[in-house]
């Protein structure tokens, strides 16, 4: 089953498009439900994020929608109103951006000076929480987490990951070699045998370019919902759903992926230097 979090997008825009088939203004409908024009504008763009069955029955009977419809709708609410595994984990992850993550059919990466953290191996999630500040009991959570959140590469509705990996993300670990070559093997194994996994070295010589900016990933989904961006930041980052903010950060990684390495030759790369650790 899809992510609640997901589930919960497309409730609020299927409420949206019904009302707006049904002719029906926000004013009207919160006049007649006795409701503020608030609480619908909440519920139909996600910022209260768990409608009762109750309160979308009201709406649906308003809108005319029965039988087979309603029940799906219905359906939908009872699936977003379920607690995923990653609200346990809000202190040391983005609930916001791992429950969509946990839903997406494609995912493209960039994570700047850091190792990408699906293809973190544990004691890289490790050193980074320490580098953060986190004390023992918090780097112990931010493995659990990482190590969960790193099950949607198996989930067989995720048709690609595409990572791009800065090779000086790989530099700032190399007074370890102990942990480097373990976080290369990682990388080895999934960009040579995961046939989902594509991973690809943004070389230190390719200078400047378009990632400067900073780390962002952008989700794709299934049944012809829009695709969305998380743009990585110290505050925790930000979900970007406008279109053409979203379309700005596939044209960066457009251009990015252009100036990387080939699979192939990260490969080899990557072999080259496990190698001589």
């Amino acid at each position: 089953m899809s992510s609640p979090t997901v589930r919960r997008r497309r409730l609020s825009a299927e409420l949206r498009r019904r009302r707006v088939q049904a002719g029906m203004t926000l004013s009207d409908v919160a006049e007649v439900l006795e409701w503020s024009p608030a609480k619908l504008g909440h519920i139909e763009t996600g910022i209260r994020k768990w409608p009762s069955v109750i309160e979308v029955s009201a709406l649906l009977k308003l809108y005319g929608v029965t039988g087979g419809q309603r029940e799906a709708i219905l359906t939908l609410v009872r699936e977003s109103r379920l607690r995923p595994w990653w609200t346990e984990y809000e202190d040391v992850l983005s609930s916001a951006y791992v429950g969509n993550e946990a839903g997406a059919v494609a995912i493209d990466t960039y994570a700047g000076m850091l190792v990408p953290d699906l293809l973190q191996v544990p004691e890289y999630t490790a050193a980074l929480a320490r580098s953060q500040g986190r004390d023992p009991r918090g780097v112990e959570r931010a493995v659990a987490a990482t190590l969960k959140r790193q099950e949607v590469l198996d989930r067989d509705s995720l048709e690609r990951y595409h990572a791009l990996v800065e090779e000086d993300a790989l530099h700032r670990i190399a007074a370890d070699p102990g942990l480097l070559h373990a976080q290369l093997r990682r990388l080895i194994e999934l960009g040579t045998r995961h046939e989902r996994v594509e991973i690809r070295l943004l070389p230190t010589s390719a200078g400047l370019h378009a990632g400067s900016a900073g780390p962002f990933t952008v989700l794709e989904f299934d049944e012809d919902e829009a695709s969305l961006a998380f743009v990585d930041a110290t505050h925790g980052g930000t979900i970007v759903e406008a279109d053409d903010s979203v379309r700005a950060c596939q044209e960066v990684w457009s251009r990015l992926a252009e100036a990387a390495a080939t699979p192939e030759a990260t490969a080899t790369t990557l072999k080259r230097l496990s190698l001589l650790t």
